[in-house]
Parts: structure tokens; C-alpha cells; sequence
């Protein structure tokens, strides 16, 4: 497999415009796109066909196009809530997948998605790039050489902007599966599901309100606080607010804390940056890695080493995060969204 052929379904997550521009310009990869509900999306931001010319991708009008061309790997960047339709696609047609986070808007479907790539034969992978950040590679390392102890507290925040303007969908109940809750619990949920090799969540409590962006009008969630308590005994709080303001400089950040018997150390994957003024205002220019790059290059290299998907056969690479990964960590998502409803924790 020298030159893969990779799709992209959709291009409804703000994600889509890095995977396309990263996918465009690696030789070895033949890329083709297809946002067949592009044109109709009430966002700010280009989708469809324009989207596709903006960063110079080969485009089809419809999916059925698009499966019909026989692509190695299928990266899905629709809402959420269509994730399913679109993995099991992909899984039918033998490809492999990367899939947006979260894995989808029910834990049923997620489950189905999981089972149906098991068993054509495909990799599913979940989109979660801040587990390529030097940062987190560096404190996973220490963890699992013991150097933290045991590890009793995690303390993560996920705070950003409202993706409103650009990507109206991410404030729409049904298409993204909720708010705030849904949109950013998740990325710290994946951090500790990898310093913990997969530990199960056992009791979810959480707090979520709207009073954050009531100028816009949105029925989600736009702050929560989501306390989980895991099998071995870890207790983690993930801050999942939309709280940065409309004219920040940046989007956002990721931060976690880890506190085990023998110490406790805190990261910041997107701090590093340059700061300043210009005429429009406040600067902030990235430093460092490319998050998403290091993401792709990681499924791209399974991909190549597992060959094309094979019924009843597992790939002979499975890169992290996995299917199982996303079940998981949607598991936690929907029990936040019931206990925020109930005001009780849930037992998962």
C-alpha cells in the first residue's frame, strides 16, 4: 500500500479543515472528499464543494461517490450524530477508519460501530490528538515507570470557545448530542483512559447550566463540572466549559494535573505560544508540534502495516485510542448528560 487512497466524509467538524490540509500535502496519499449536506449548512464557515476548492481537494457530490471509489481509510468529520451511518459505511466498503470524537451522540451506537469495524476487519481510531502532545507523551512515560506512585487525583480542564459562528451544528442537541458536556468532557476523559490503561469508570457526577453565551440563544449546556470515580479507586474532575470569550486569542486549551503517592505534576499540551498585539488585537502563534499531524501519521502508519481490511481478521496494527477507547469514554459522556438532568451521580 506505497499510495493510499483516503476520504474524508464531511466536512461539518472545524477539525475537517487540518486533516485536509495535512492529508493534501503528503505525496502518498490520494485524497477525495464529499459534504453532500455542505451546501445547505447555516454556517459562517465554507463547507461543501467551496470548502473542498479552499484548500484544494478533489470533491464528489454524494457519499455513494464517494464509497463507490474504493478508499483505503476514511476519516469521518460529520456532527456527531452521524458518525454511525458513516464508520458502517466505510466498514462495508473495507476500509479503515478515523472518526471524530466523540465516537457518537448514544453509547448504543458507538457500540455498534466498534462491533461492525471487528468485523470487517477494520481499524476504527478515534480522533483525540492531545494524546500526541510531548507534553502528555512525556508524563504517560513517567507514570508508567512509576515515578508519580499510585495514582488517587486528576484534575483536567477543557475550556474553549462556543463553536457557534462557524459550526452551528455544535449547539444543536440532536446533531452534537449536547453542549459543553459533549464536546469537551471527552479529550480529558481519553488523557486519563491512557495513564490508566483503560481503568472503568464507576460513578459519574455532574453540574451543567447555561449561563455562559445566553446572548446567542442556545439550548445546551455552555459550562459543566464533571466529577468521575474509577475502578481503582481514581477520582478525576474535568472542567468542560465553553468559558474563553468570543474575542480570545486563541480557542482554548487543555490542561491536567495527575497526583499519585509520590508526586503530582500538571500539563498545559497547547501553552506554548507567542503573545502580542497587532492591529486587530491580541496575537497567540502555536509553538511546537503538530498535534493533529502526529495523529494522522499514527493511523496512516497502521493503515500501511495492516493491509486492506479483512473480514474475520484483526488489523495487525490497532493504534491508540481505539474503538474501545471511544466507547468508554462515551460511556462517561452519557452518564455526565443524566446526572446533570437528575442532579444524582450515575453508576455506570
Amino acid at each position: 500500500m506505497s499510495r493510499l487512497k483516503v476520504a474524508i466524509a464531511s466536512f461539518a467538524h472545524t477539525h475537517a479543515m487540518s486533516y485536509a490540509s495535512l492529508l493534501g500535502d503528503m505525496p502518498d496519499i490520494e485524497v477525495l472528499s464529499a459534504d453532500p449536506s455542505g451546501a445547505d449548512a447555516p454556517d459562517a464557515g465554507p463547507r461543501g464543494a467551496e470548502f473542498a476548492a479552499k484548500v484544494g481537494l478533489a470533491y464528489v457530490d454524494s457519499y455513494d461517490e464517494l464509497f463507490d471509489w474504493g478508499p483505503d481509510a476514511v476519516v469521518v468529520t460529520s456532527e456527531n450524530a452521524l458518525h454511525r451511518e458513516l464508520v458502517e459505511r466505510a466498514a462495508a466498503a473495507g476500509a479503515h477508519v478515523l472518526c471524530e470524537k466523540p465516537l457518537a451522540t448514544e453509547v448504543a451506537d458507538g457500540e455498534a460501530m466498534l462491533a461492525a469495524c471487528e468485523a470487517a476487519g477494520s481499524i476504527l481510531m478515534v480522533a483525540y490528538p492531545v494524546r500526541f502532545s510531548p507534553s502528555y507523551l512525556r508524563l504517560r512515560a513517567s507514570v508508567e515507570a512509576g515515578m508519580l506512585g499510585d495514582l488517587f487525583a486528576v484534575l483536567g480542564t477543557n475550556n474553549g470557545k462556543i463553536p457557534y459562528d462557524a459550526r452551528q451544528w455544535f449547539t444543536d442537541a440532536k446533531l452534537a448530542g449536547g453542549g459543553a458536556l459533549v464536546d469537551h468532557t471527552v479529550h480529558c476523559a481519553d488523557l486519563i483512559d491512557g495513564l490508566t490503561g483503560g481503568a472503568s469508570a464507576v460513578r459519574v457526577y455532574a453540574a451543567a447550566n447555561h449561563v455562559l453565551h445566553q446572548d446567542k440563544g442556545v439550548s445546551v449546556e455552555t459550562g459543566g463540572l464533571v466529577t468521575i470515580n474509577y475502578d481503582n479507586g481514581l477520582l478525576a474532575t474535568i472542567d468542560c466549559s465553553w468559558s474563553v470569550p468570543d474575542n480570545g486569542p486563541t480557542w482554548g486549551g487543555v490542561s491536567l494535573q495527575v497526583t499519585g503517592t509520590n508526586g503530582s505534576v500538571e500539563i498545559e499540551p497547547f501553552l506554548p505560544h507567542v503573545g502580542g498585539t497587532d492591529a486587530s488585537g491580541e496575537v497567540y502563534l502555536p509553538l511546537g508540534s503538530n498535534f493533529d499531524a502526529s495523529m494522522l501519521s499514527e493511523f496512516l502508519r497502521a493503515v500501511r502495516a495492516s493491509g486492506p481490511a479483512e473480514a474475520g481478521t484483526a488489523p495487525a496494527v490497532v493504534p491508540q485510542p481505539d474503538g474501545a477507547v471511544g466507547v468508554r469514554t462515551l460511556q462517561i459522556v452519557d452518564a455526565a448528560r443524566r446526572s446533570a438532568v437528575s442532579g444524582q451521580p450515575v453508576d455506570l
